[in-house]
């Protein structure tokens, strides 16, 4: 029996020096769910006020209760990060509350699995304009408040291993992240001599309860998900928190235009011996194509 990589600390501890983040602010798209708010959390356990922007009070009020069960100062806006009028209404919201966010973090995203051959033109706008142009849009709107305060700042986009190997079955995620991947490593070149640092934060296999039926049906048609991992374990939430804190700390200001992976190795696996290929439409279960 191989023990693969060990498990990290338990929730609730921390690499960083408590306070770490005193007096700044943190933004996070989609920060009231799942990785959003596991994200959210690590930021608010180190000190730092937390604003939370969602499409849905029902995801704000679940986010604002866990800062605030963390002890965190937090506000929420209703935010649809398509709209570059209402992300500039978050911004205004972030500012009345606690001033202008020290970091960005890009979490929202949409994502559903789908053959593209059965894919809609309207799904895929959907996608690209949420999980691109909403990155965009957020990013955006903290650059030119920054460049305008002249203050140095933090962006986390949070992109997807698929942007390197493309991504059967979720051909509109993979080149809207491919897109996010590419606007970090522009943005880091034109931003940083304003002080400006723009990473992405990639995450693996970190098994949640806000997950979307369509992923959660994927995942449980998996039997044993650990030993599909080179890690012989998934992610714990906690460790993409620490990822997340670690960049936009003062100890990695250094780094930028990087993508961190946070995932036990799990995208670079690669087989001796191909296994026999599998369509995606027989993978998700469907029949032949009828157009």
């Amino acid at each position: 029996m191989h023990p693969g990589l060990p498990s990290p600390p338990p929730a609730g501890e921390t690499a960083l020096r408590p306070g770490t983040f005193d007096g700044q602010t943190v933004l996070v798209t989609g920060g009231g769910t799942g990785l959003g708010k596991a994200i959210a959390s690590e930021f608010a356990r180190l000190g730092a006020a937390i604003v939370i922007a969602s499409r849905s009070t029902e995801h704000l009020e679940a986010g604002q209760a866990a800062m605030e069960d963390l002890g965190a100062a937090v506000a929420t806006a209703v935010c649809d990060i398509r709209d570059p009028e209402a992300v500039a209404a978050a911004f205004d919201t972030a500012e009345a509350a606690f001033g202008l966010p020290d970091v960005l973090v890009n979490n929202a995203a949409a994502n559903f699995p789908v053959p593209a051959e059965d894919m809609s033109p309207n799904a895929w706008r959907a996608v690209v304009d949420i999980t691109l142009n909403g990155t965009f849009n957020c990013t955006r709107e903290m650059g030119r408040r920054h460049l305008a305060a002249g203050t140095p700042g933090s962006v986390i986009n949070v992109g997807a291993s698929y942007a390197w190997t493309g991504g059967p079955g979720f051909a509109h995620s993979a080149a809207a992240k491919a897109g996010v991947k590419s606007l970090t490593e522009s943005l880091a070149v034109e931003w940083g001599p304003y002080g400006i640092q723009v990473n992405c934060l990639v995450p693996g296999l970190f098994p949640h309860e806000d997950m979307t039926s369509d992923i959660r049906s994927s995942l449980d048609r998996t039997s044993t998900k650990d030993a599909c991992q080179p890690a012989l374990r998934v992610g714990e939430r906690q460790e993409l928190g620490w990822a997340a804190t670690f960049l936009a700390s003062p100890y990695g200001r250094f780094i930028s235009g990087h993508t961190l992976v946070v995932d036990g190795a799990n995208w670079q696996r690669r087989s001796m011996t191909n296994p026999p290929v599998v369509t995606v439409r027989d993978q998700m279960g469907r029949g032949p194509f009828q157009p």
